[in-house]
């Protein structure tokens, strides 16, 4: 049997704080991303540019974020949920594992905000594993029914056999998904306080990681100021045996 260490850490677009304070953090989370020494990273709020926080910061990377946050051996990929006026944004997943296929499905429940699946098939020491990276919306109902699609794809799209991981943020402040997930068949920590936001004091559980065909093992959530200071997010790391 094999342990998968699987991180998923909502990045905020690389910048915090509001206003003359904001603050660019990608380089620092470039550096967290590392220390998580794990398997495979979910992403969520990955900017591939922004024109307006390209001139506003002069230290802004040359590469997208998602390439920019690969450590050294990674694959990373990367696809858009939502077009700004200045730029997009999405989710992404970076991979010690080798890919073999990367799908995305657009789940968005109104025009307000644009939501997407991005869905990457891993060949994880000869086993086919699929992940799902999620960042669902800030309507309970949305949710609901992105949930509903979510088990219309995986039906459609991922063998009912095969390893699956879904993990991002999920924004379910009352841990009201549980229910519908687990009747996915997909699992996740329960009994254990990972809350994860906001992250200078954190309250809610909104970042979350569920699996079929893995068995949970262990799970924590990093805290501290150097943490609280990179992201209203805090990221989780769990590890998983195949």
């Amino acid at each position: 049997m094999s342990i998968v260490r699987i991180a998923t850490y909502n990045i905020h677009k690389g910048v915090q704080g509001l206003g003359p304070g904001r603050r660019l953090e990608i380089h620092n989370i470039a550096h967290a991303v590392e220390q998580f020494d794990a398997d495979i990273v979910c992403l969520q709020e990955v900017r591939r540019h922004n024109r307006k926080m390209e001139k506003h910061f002069t230290r802004w990377p040359e590469l997208d974020q998602a390439v920019y946050l690969s450590p050294e051996g990674y694959e990373s990929v990367y696809r858009t949920n939502a077009v700004t006026r200045h730029g997009e944004h999405g989710n992404a997943l970076l991979s010690r594992w080798p890919v073999i296929d990367i799908k995305h499905s657009d789940v968005s429940d109104h025009r307000f905000e644009q939501r997407g699946l991005l869905h990457v098939q891993l060949l994880v020491d000869g086993v086919d594993v699929h992940v799902i990276v999620v960042h669902l919306g800030l309507i309970h109902a949305s949710r609901e029914r992105q949930v509903q699609r979510l088990g219309q794809y995986i039906a459609s799209t991922v063998p009912p056999t095969a390893p699956l991981v879904v993990a991002g943020d999920f924004n379910d402040w009352g841990a009201q998904l549980l229910r519908p997930m687990a009747a996915l068949d997909l699992r996740t920590f329960e009994g254990i306080r990972l809350a994860t936001y906001p992250s200078r004091l954190p309250l809610l559980h909104l970042d979350r990681i569920f699996a079929r065909g893995l068995r949970p093992v262990s799970a924590h959530v990093p805290h501290g100021r150097v943490w609280s200071r990179m992201s209203d997010h805090l990221p989780l790391i769990a590890e998983l045996e195949l």
